[in-house]
């Protein structure tokens, strides 16, 4: 594997766009357009953006079990927020109290929406996976 190849898959972790990487890397405009996702299919630089995301990946790092999980504590109302309020405490002394409130509405919609996007609960398309071979049969009359 190159140098050229390794700046691909490094561009591509930071982007997540085969193309910009591609150009990123010193690529041609042309070649990003018509090769850059072949790029990724390649197993030596599969191995190596593989291989990248695993050392990036630390304890600091969120799976998608830990976002689900928070979203949909958030959307449950379980999750607060710390809310600090000044209290006045007389002329010229105030004070600061920290209180603890449940999750707003709009932050509970917006929870529910992320976590029904991620199932796609809001969509009428069939999402189909098959290995089996696809035939277009062109049976109009000309």
């Amino acid at each position: 594997m190159n140098e050229k190849q390794k700046r691909f898959v490094d561009e591509y972790i930071i982007h997540a766009n085969v193309y910009r990487a591609a150009i990123n890397a010193g690529y041609s405009e042309n070649y990003a357009r018509t090769n850059a996702s072949k790029l990724l299919e390649k197993g030596s630089i599969k191995d190596y953006k593989d291989k990248r995301l695993k050392e990036m990946k630390n304890e600091r790092t969120a799976d998608a079990q830990e976002v689900m999980e928070y979203l949909t504590a958030v959307m449950r109302g379980e999750q607060s927020d710390e809310e600090l309020i000044l209290v006045p405490n007389g002329d010229f002394v105030s004070e600061v109290e920290r209180h603890e409130r449940r999750s707003d509405t709009a932050q509970r919609t917006k929870a529910a929406e992320l976590l029904g996007k991620r199932y796609a609960m809001w969509t009428d398309k069939q999402i189909t996976d098959t290995t089996e071979r696809i035939t277009i049969v062109n049976d109009l009359d000309e």
